[in-house]
């Protein structure tokens, strides 16, 4: 089986070489006049380098011509560059053809398109957020905003949540030295909004539910979620508090969240329910939530069924099985159920969950293995460009095959093999808040 990857691994390599060598000489002039202007600048073998090491913020599109995704993405990228070429920390919007520099992009690990980075000062991050203009400066902005924020009125406090949107939580210090949220500022900038308010008022603690200073509030306004802490502020405590607040109290598992779950090193209690809208799960998740805030050290899912029915399954649950039901996952290959409380009957949810954990923690448990992908199956479960290469030196070694053995017969029109990569393909998944139906980065796209 090695032996046979590596034949395709060189077949492979030499259907590509041809397109890297053409590529090569096309590309040997000296390199564009880099420049911040706000077009989308396009990049190229040989002045990639060249603009990632010129630029502090540069935001790179790896499309591919035929990708319809690419295409409609395009002009959102067009709007967006000049509102990000005046930032006070302008980011170049840039975009490089894959599949003309099929070699530079196999370098850089592109299997899929679109693929979307952030370099940050030469170091790259992968952009999951929203692809709409209005929405991608929102979120980009994040990038070269402080760490931390000073608000100086309750006017302030508003225009920056404001401001901040919905993509990320926010850690708000009422009454807290500036100091004491500089270093979680610096070290969790990708993940979330920082500020301190030097001044709160009556009004603005009403608001955030706390009742004195210092405290720390965690918002989730996608979640419409917060939480207080109100210290100690030393010794760890505080940055233990940001860690669990990054994720909402309960987390709706969808292929989103499901790459914030494979940074999280909690165990997970899972709610597989029939239909997450549904007016009975509202009062399971309502449970939940409750659950969640006297147990810390675990994050707290639901999925539907409805929604989400593979990953479901994976844990054995369809809508012929008794739901709800609970199980604790690793977030990797197994799972456990606690014996007696497989599922959630429908009086006293918060109950029935205080006897599941007292359960789990007691280890009156069964431990099971999922059934299908793990967590990074089900981010990187449908097919890459890499099988798309594979696909094409299988169908040209069967068109040879075929050609040998009908040697009498009149020739034939050749198929071209790449014409399968041109098809756009049928856009299958969910519709993000906000967005367009769209893949992300990691979602294959052929």
């Amino acid at each position: 089986m090695r032996s046979l990857g590596l034949g395709l691994g060189f077949w492979i390599s030499l259907l590509a070489f041809p397109i890297s060598l053409s590529d090569s000489s096309s590309s040997s002039s000296s390199a564009d006049q880099l420049t911040v202007d706000g077009t989308v600048l396009q990049l190229t073998e040989s002045n990639f380098d060249s603009a990632i090491s010129s630029f502090d913020f540069i935001f790179v599109d790896f499309y591919a011509p035929w990708c319809g995704h690419c295409k409609r993405l395009s002009p959102e990228l067009d709007a967006a560059a000049p509102i990000l070429a005046k930032l006070k920390q302008p980011i170049v919007i840039a975009k490089l053809d894959a599949e003309r520099y099929s070699r530079l992009a196999r370098k850089l690990d592109i299997d899929a398109f679109p693929t979307l980075k952030l370099y940050n000062h030469g170091v790259p991050m992968e952009y999951y957020g929203p692809r709409k203009a209005d929405l991608l400066v929102r979120y980009l902005k994040k990038f070269v905003a402080p760490d931390v924020a000073v608000l100086e009125s309750d006017s302030a406090v508003k225009d920056f949540v404001e401001d901040a949107g919905t993509f990320f939580p926010l850690f708000l210090g009422f009454g807290l030295n500036e100091t004491v949220m500089s270093t979680l500022g610096a070290k969790y900038k990708k993940k979330a909004w920082f500020a301190v308010a030097k001044d709160a008022s009556e009004d603005v603690m009403v608001s955030y539910d706390f009742d004195k200073v210092p405290a720390l509030v965690a918002k989730h306004p996608k979640y419409n979620e917060r939480s207080v802490f109100y210290g100690p502020f030393e010794d760890g405590f505080l940055e233990q508090f940001v860690k669990q607040n990054f994720l909402p109290l309960t987390v709706p598992i969808n292929r989103d969240t499901l790459k914030l779950l494979k940074e999280d090193e909690r165990k997970i209690v899972l709610a597989i329910v029939e239909d997450e809208t549904h007016e009975s799960s509202g009062k399971l998740i309502k449970a939940l939530r409750a659950a969640a805030n006297a147990n810390r050290d675990m994050v707290f899912g639901y999925v539907g069924v409805e929604q989400f029915d593979d990953f479901a399954d994976s844990f054995h649950a369809d809508k012929k099985s008794k739901l709800p039901k609970i199980v604790v996952w690793d977030g990797d290959e197994e799972y456990h159920q606690v014996i007696g409380v497989e599922t959630i009957e429908e009086e006293d949810h918060l109950t029935q969950i205080s006897r599941f954990l007292e359960g789990y923690r007691e280890g009156r448990t069964e431990k099971k293995g999922i059934k299908g992908p793990t967590l990074m199956g089900f981010i990187n479960s449908m097919i890459g460009i890499k099988t798309v290469y594979i696909v094409v030196f299988l169908v040209a070694v069967l068109m040879i095959i075929r050609s040998l053995g009908q040697e009498d017969e009149p020739p034939r029109p050749r198929v071209r093999a790449t014409t399968s990569a041109s098809r756009e393909p049928t856009d299958q998944t969910g519709v993000a808040e906000g967005e367009s139906s769209e893949l992300k980065p990691r979602d294959k796209e052929d």
